[in-house]
């Protein structure tokens, strides 16, 4: 069965940058897609980024293009986000999914599409 960790939370300045890390044990990587998730204080979790199992594709919410970056490493059996220009809205638990459903190709950004999740870090972005 596959578990996933995230680290790499913090607190970082408005404008800074962050690198999470989400590492899977129990099963490799490689058969899965990966999405990493946000979920601000006091509202639903929402899609944020994720990479098709292949490693060919990626999708973004409009909010994080251009500043978030997920990488695979099948190798490491890890997944990275990396996050620059961060935003005080940007705070929240960032938790890391994966799914195996949809294809080689494909990535989602809709929660209901994963079955495996880990138990988040929190990012604190200050103004």
């Amino acid at each position: 069965q596959l578990q996933l960790v995230e680290s790499g939370g913090g607190v970082v300045q408005a404008g800074g940058s962050l690198n999470l890390s989400c590492t899977a044990s129990g099963l490799t990587l490689d058969r899965y897609a990966i999405g990493w998730f946000h979920q601000p204080p006091g509202y639903a979790r929402e899609g944020s980024i994720c990479i098709s199992r292949s490693g060919g594709n990626t999708d973004a919410a409009d909010s994080v293009k251009g500043r978030f970056t997920i990488i695979r490493d099948n190798a490491r059996n890890t997944a990275y986000l990396q996050m620059n220009s961060l935003e005080p809205e940007d705070t929240g638990i960032y938790y890391c999914a994966a799914e195996r459903f949809y294809g080689d190709q494909y990535c989602g950004l809709i929660d209901v599409q994963y079955d495996t999740w880990g138990h988040g870090t929190q990012v604190t972005v200050s103004s």
